[in-house]
């Protein structure tokens, strides 16, 4: 069987982000930005992409890369595809402020219903929250991808079917 060409990881997180970007777009102007579940069906959304493209690269592969350069390849792409995504998320709070405020009383809202915290708590935390917003969001949703990145890199690797040759045969 002849080797094909793989794509690129850089490809691959390019095309995965371009997917959670028109999908957190059309979340926007659909009003249900503040809806967790679909919040976590973009994370799906990424997981089920990478497990694919993990999965194409070993096929171009003849299957015959190991665990290790399967993993490789789909952190690398996770690396570049939250890279665009913490720009896309850098220029999407600066161009709309207002989701600022949204998220703010989202939090608030929170801390109420949780019950365990005073009234001065709360305003003290959100107001800590608010002066560090963008470090606050943009570190978090990075954590989060570069997180679900490594679990979905090892869960494509584990699956993708290999056939590793031995370099003294």
């Amino acid at each position: 069987m002849q080797e094909q060409k793989p794509v690129s990881h850089i490809v691959a997180g390019l095309i995965i982000a371009a997917i959670m970007v028109v999908y957190s777009i059309g979340l926007n102007f659909m009003g249900l930005m503040q809806n967790r579940a679909l919040g976590w069906l973009g994370y799906g959304i990424m997981l089920v992409g990478l497990i694919v493209f993990i999965n194409m690269y070993g096929k171009a592969k003849n299957y015959q890369v190991g665990f290790g350069g399967l993993f490789g390849y789909g952190f690398k792409t996770t690396a570049i595809m939250a890279l665009v995504l913490v720009i896309f998320l850098i220029c999407f709070f600066m161009i709309f402020p207002e989701y600022k405020d949204k998220i703010m009383e989202a939090a608030r809202k929170g801390m109420e219903e949780g019950g365990k915290m005073s009234d001065e708590q709360i305003e003290q935390g959100l107001s800590m929250y608010s002066k560090n917003f963008m470090v606050f969001t943009v570190g978090g949703a990075l954590f989060m991808y570069i997180l679900l990145g490594a679990i979905g890199s090892l869960i494509g690797a584990a699956l993708t079917k290999k056939k590793p040759v031995n370099p003294l045969q």
